[in-house]
């Protein structure tokens, strides 16, 4: 059979440009993961090279930035399958991505070879802000809203022009939360309580809400192609999502606030709405896999063929419902209840929740993604699992649970020694750091990383590599 080697679309092609960019600011994440993780071990490792504070900023910000162009390229795959014409303006679509792969080129090189500037406006326009996870420097802040605004025009265009899906309209609902949210990091107060309560819109809403409802139109579009789930059903469960994430989202956003210096009732509501958030994801594919499974059963009889699509998508799609859970519902949960958080705030609980989440909420829709736009390249009617696939979801998967479990043991030996039996003094910091559950649960982070290292680079292969496998079903 012959195999087809390019994407319908110009558009898929452009998103095909983003995917790649994006695995490499994976593995930029997980080398810099492994190095923060070797320095809080042995801090004389690369000293006077690279500073920990700037190594852990790389780790951090290339996390976002590899997700956000998965994101981007996700919707240039999707859009033309939705609408059902090419993305309209997508040589501009084209020039914005090199502007954009060129800026995060110049910011992370001025990260590593400058670190450090003086201590005026100079430094926040041209080496860094200084805000945890917003640390672009301010040249780089108008440059990503350019490039954000070129993207939400080139998507509406093509929406208006087009067919019309509930997916779609999401996504477009969505985007224009996804612009308006960042523009609250890019202005400065002196008042430093005021600052942070901005600075939390855009970690907290940006991230964790209109994140979280790109995640369910990523999901109800990945089950319709990879299982073939029904549309009003998916359909139904994001507007749900959508109802919850922004009327709980933004209540939710309120267990952060207490911290700076807001009244006491933001704890409960925080709590109890930040829980709510992963739910209905859940139940979109709780529905879909049992409709599909029921399904399955009931026409085997007749010898149909009702399995996937694509497997490794299902793989990895099966894992974001229980990752999303886990990590944003469960280990969020963990240290947000105010009668909990004020001993684990700032430990390494945090630390837990961002690890498992990140990757159970945003990590593995995406990776699912990269395996539908591989299918769509070559042709392939059912794209089939190889070896390098499965050990690639368990190894990362494994690596992660591990470091997360890691941390939670260091995040409740902080909250024992530190907090609870010494008072949350700089010195009951320093005597927690000290004490063997801590050093252990650090060792265990290193090793459980460098398993998730090994799994990243079975992905890499397979992407490369899975198009060949003789058990695939081409058109």
């Amino acid at each position: 059979m012959q195999r087809q080697n390019s994407y319908k679309y110009e558009g898929q092609k452009l998103a095909s440009w983003y995917f790649t960019v994006a695995m490499i600011l994976f593995g930029a994440q997980l080398l810099l993961g492994l190095v923060v993780a070797i320095q809080f071990i042995y801090p004389s490792f690369l000293y006077n090279v690279l500073d920990f504070s700037i190594a852990r900023m790389i780790h951090i910000n290339a996390m976002v930035v590899w997700m956000l162009y998965a994101m981007i390229g996700a919707v240039y795959y999707l859009l033309p399958e939705e609408t059902g014409i090419e993305v309209v303006g997508v040589g501009i679509a084209k020039l914005l991505f090199w502007i954009l792969t060129l800026a995060v080129t110049v910011v992370v090189l001025v990260y590593i070879f400058i670190q450090v500037g003086p201590a005026d406006d100079s430094t926040i326009w041209l080496i860094t802000e200084g805000r945890e996870y917003i640390e672009a420097p301010r040249w780089a802040d108008i440059g990503i809203v350019v490039v954000v605004l070129g993207f939400l025009a080139n998507t509406f265009l093509t929406s208006m022009k087009g067919r019309r899906t509930g997916i779609m309209t999401v996504i477009l609902s969505d985007m224009i939360a996804l612009a308006g949210l960042y523009l609250a990091g890019m202005f400065f107060t002196d008042n430093i309580s005021m600052d942070q309560y901005w600075w939390w819109w855009v970690i907290h809403l940006w991230v964790e809400a209109t994140w979280e409802v790109f995640v369910g139109a990523l999901a109800a579009y990945g089950l319709i192609k990879v299982v073939g789930a029904n549309r009003q059903i998916v359909e139904m469960w994001l507007w749900i999502e959508v109802a919850m994430l922004f009327g709980s989202g933004i209540l939710g956003l309120g267990h952060h606030y207490f911290w700076i210096g807001t009244p006491e009732y933001w704890w409960e509501i925080g709590a109890l709405f930040s829980a709510l958030e992963p739910l209905p994801l859940v139940g979109m594919f709780v529905h879909v896999l049992y409709d599909w499974g029921k399904e399955k059963g009931m026409k085997a009889a007749t010898g149909e063929d009702m399995s996937s699509n694509n497997t490794p998508a299902l793989m990895w799609l099966v894992s974001n419902g229980f990752g999303n859970f886990l990590g944003a519902g469960i280990w969020g949960f963990f240290h947000t209840l105010p009668q909990v958080n004020i001993y684990t705030h700032g430990t390494q609980f945090t630390a837990a929740h961002g690890h498992l989440a990140f990757f159970g909420a945003y990590a593995t829709i995406l990776i699912a993604m990269f395996y539908i736009a591989v299918q769509g390249k070559h042709g392939i009617k059912k794209l089939r699992a190889t070896f390098a696939s499965k050990m690639a979801i368990f190894l990362i998967t494994f690596g992660v649970v591990g470091m997360t479990i890691a941390l939670t043991i260091a995040g409740y030996e902080q909250v024992l020694i530190a907090r609870a039996q010494l008072g949350g003094t700089w010195e009951a910091y320093f005597t927690a750091q000290d004490q063997l559950w801590m050093a252990q649960a650090m060792n265990w982070r290193l090793i459980m990383g460098v398993v998730t290292t090994v799994g990243f680079f079975y992905l890499a292969k397979d992407l490369l590599t899975i198009s060949k496998n003789p058990e695939n079903v081409y058109e």
